[in-house]
């Protein structure tokens, strides 16, 4: 794998530059690279991209925070992040940056830069769907899932561009009509989106047959993920371009995946840590005993010290789940409960009651140092 450069490095930015100051020196570098302007160009057509993934970390604060801690091994995991898969998929993810130089005087772009605003323009609809994680799945993480998708694909007869075009006669392809009007503060010129062509810059003269111009047919894909360890149902993965095709040629939309936690028989999770409630009798509490306590990578067996109150809290580190992003796991909290019968016998009242007249079985006040350490839940 190629070393990666650093992301304040290839913008030319410091680690404290503003979101103001990484937008501009984007842009600086999206227009110096830009494609139309270096056509055939394969070392600046990379230097481009390599500009656009850093800006779009670098313009994203909790993408930064991950950045600026763990640098680009944090993100090769973070669901959030998931770079570009071509030039049009930049041109989308970066619509206003890319407009302010089509028609705010940067110039010079026609083309690509047609094509990309109609692309941007049929960009296709985001999809949306669930997992349903197992403590075990978050724990361990699930390499190579397979999903099948039902999604919009485009239409194998006429490949998507919904029939045959032509060029539109309003706005003669550009998606845009300019209108200049005269104001008391002088000449100002305003771009609109083409009505005629909904600023697609054709209109289908002939549709297809088979998709009736939309350029769309159901389809259906299967994706395939890795969901890291420590991924809970609180987070979103996005598979970008893998939602719907984009009618008439547009890039296609994102898969959304979000996450729904299953109930585990034994184990509940709080946070990273996980929780087990352990039921003990009242003469285990006395005398102690050992226990075996479920965990995710299976039963261990603990000890239950004399004495134990119910209430008592025993931590089994490491046992949790993972910290997403970091190498380091929570707890397994076991939570004591000494179980209190409500029918007893009349030979069981008598031993109580016993035990109720010794000294042993009397509550003493706690010492400073007991309370203090109930306060700091020691």
């Amino acid at each position: 794998m190629a070393h990666k450069r650093d992301y304040y490095e290839i913008l030319g930015v410091s680690r404290s530059a503003t979101k103001e100051e990484i937008k501009k020196a984007y842009r600086r570098l999206a227009l110096k690279y830009h494609p139309d302007r270096n056509p055939g160009d394969k070392e600046a057509e990379e230097k481009f991209k390599e500009a656009a993934e850093a800006y779009e970390v670098l313009s994203d604060d909790e993408k930064r925070r991950v950045y600026d801690q763990f640098g680009h091994d944090g993100l090769r995991g973070n669901t959030g992040f998931s770079g570009f898969s071509d030039l049009n998929d930049i041109f989308s993810a970066f619509s206003d940056i890319f407009e302010e130089a089509f028609f705010g005087g940067g110039g010079g772009f026609s083309g690509r830069s047609r094509r990309s605003r109609s692309a941007r323009h049929n960009r296709g609809k985001d999809l949306k769907i669930t997992i349903k994680l197992t403590l075990e799945d978050m724990v361990n993480g699930i390499q190579g899932k397979k999903i099948k998708i039902k999604k919009k694909v485009k239409c194998p007869e006429c490949g998507g561009s919904g029939g045959e075009r032509e060029t539109c006669p309003t706005c003669h392809g550009s998606g845009k009509v300019y209108h200049t009007m005269q104001s008391f503060f002088g000449t100002i010129h305003q771009a609109t989106t083409c009505a005629t062509c909904n600023g697609q810059g054709f209109v289908i003269s002939k549709p297809c047959p088979v998709c009736n111009g939309s350029g769309l047919v159901e389809g259906q894909e299967v994706v395939t993920i890795d969901i890291p360890p420590g991924v809970t149902g609180e987070m979103q993965m996005t598979l970008r371009g893998k939602g719907n095709a984009g009618p008439h040629g547009g890039i296609n939309g994102d898969l959304i995946i979000n996450f729904e936690e299953e109930r585990h028989t034994d184990l509940r999770r709080e946070g990273v840590n996980l929780v087990y409630d352990l039921n003990i009798s009242i003469p285990e509490a006395v005398l102690g005993t050992s226990k075996e306590i479920p965990t995710v990578e299976g039963p261990v067996k603990i000890k239950i010290s004399p004495g134990t109150e119910s209430g008592k809290v025993l931590r089994l580190k490491g046992k949790g789940i993972p910290v997403y992003g970091e190498n380091r796991r929570g707890d397994l909290l076991i939570k004591v409960k000494v179980f209190i019968p409500k029918n007893i016998s009349k030979k069981e009242a008598e031993m109580m009651r016993r035990l109720q007249e010794s000294e042993n079985f009397k509550p003493k006040p706690k010492s400073f140092f007991g309370k203090l350490k109930d306060n700091l839940g020691l």
